[in-house]
C-alpha cells in the first residue's frame, strides 16, 4: 500500500484590519497658506478629505463659525473634533499618523 502526501496550505496570519479613516472636512480660502500646507500633509499621509473653499461658499462660512467660533481658516473637522489651524500633533493623534 502506498501512501500519499497530500501538501497542507500554511495558513497566512490574519492582516491587520485597518481603520477606517474618519471622514475629514478643510474649510479653506484659496490665499491660505496653512491650509495648502494641511492638504499637502494629508496628500503626502494618503488622508482622503473634502476641501470647503469658505469665500465661495457664505453657508459653509457660517456652519465653519458656529462650529469653531473662529471665521480664520484652516478649520478641519477630523469626524466629531474639529481643529483650528494645522495643528499637527492633534491631526496625528486623530488620525493615527506615526513620524
Amino acid at each position: 500500500m502506498t501512501v500519499q502526501t497530500i501538501p497542507v496550505k500554511e495558513k497566512k496570519p490574519a492582516e491587520k484590519k485597518k481603520k477606517k479613516q474618519p471622514k475629514v472636512l478643510i474649510f479653506t480660502t484659496p490665499t491660505c497658506s496653512w491650509c495648502k500646507r494641511a492638504m499637502k500633509y494629508f496628500r503626502a499621509h494618503n488622508i482622503k478629505f473634502k476641501q470647503i473653499d469658505v469665500s465661495k461658499d457664505p453657508a459653509a462660512a457660517r456652519d465653519m463659525q458656529k462650529m469653531s467660533g473662529q471665521m480664520g481658516v484652516p478649520v478641519i473637522k477630523i469626524g466629531k473634533d474639529v481643529i483650528v489651524g494645522f495643528d499637527k500633533p492633534k491631526i496625528d493623534k486623530l488620525l493615527d499618523i506615526r513620524g
